[in-house]
């Protein structure tokens, strides 16, 4: 089974980013393997669709479970259409992230979780 986090940097040390939609990369670890890769994410400077183009990119990596600090309402659908269990609400390293999934610690959400700065600070909206 594949895990994707959303990541400010590459590889197990990065910081995990906030932002599905938006983040830099998504950092895939497969349990089978025990290995971890990266990709860009083809979302990040995106106007609009961000979310559901990044969640389209890692649902294309086989990705089963997403481990982020956010996601929109867009992104949770296409995920959820393509049965990927979503953990949100997360904060530090890619590898801690993986960890507290492994060992149960993390909370399985079913509706989007936007965080404090969702929507807001980006420079995509009215000023």
């Amino acid at each position: 089974m594949k895990l994707a986090v959303s990541a400010s940097g590459t590889g197990a040390e990065a910081a995990l980013d906030l932002h599905f939609g938006r983040c830099a990369h998504f950092v895939i670890y497969d349990a089978e393997t025990g290995s971890y890769t990266d990709i860009l994410n083809p979302a990040r400077g995106t106007g609009s669709g961000a979310g559901i183009r990044a969640a389209q990119a890692v649902v294309g990596e086989g990705v089963r479970v997403v481990i982020t600090g956010s996601v929109g309402p867009n992104a949770s659908r296409v995920l959820r259409a393509a049965g990927v269990k979503c953990y949100a609400g997360t904060k530090g390293k890619v590898k801690d992230a993986v960890e507290a999934y492994k060992n149960g610690l993390l909370t399985f959400v079913e509706a989007p979780v936007q965080g404090r700065t969702q929507g807001r600070g980006r420079g995509f909206g009215r000023q």
